[in-house]
């Protein structure tokens, strides 16, 4: 499988889950894209494991933890959300590579 450019946007858990309204902004989003007929490219990541990776050591240490990430291959999308949600920092990577082997891998345990 070849590498594929992934953005991101990421805030603390508490800020996209609890304090802004990300659900009805993502449903509004899957709602659009269905009348487009087109394919859902975007997920919701929980303590993205992507943050551990050398390249996004600075970008971590600016994030809340625990911290969570919608990542997607449309840039035009997490632009989209960085123009409605504040307290976020947004950003792309490469993957798979050697240090980011899953871009929507979780760091959370799984109860």
């Amino acid at each position: 499988m070849s590498a594929q450019r992934y953005y991101y946007l990421v805030a603390s858990q508490r800020f996209l889950l609890e304090e802004e309204p990300l659900d009805e902004v993502l449903k509004e989003r899957i709602r659009h894209y269905r009348e487009q007929e087109k394919e859902i490219d975007f997920w919701l990541v929980k303590q993205p494991a992507f943050l551990d990776s050398p390249e996004l050591t600075e970008v971590k240490a600016k994030c809340p933890q625990p911290a969570a990430a919608i990542v997607s291959t449309d840039k035009t999308l997490i632009t989209w959300l960085k123009l409605r949600l504040e307290y976020v920092i947004t950003g792309e990577f490469m993957a798979p590579s050697a240090t980011i082997p899953d871009p929507l891998a979780s760091l959370e345990a799984v109860h």
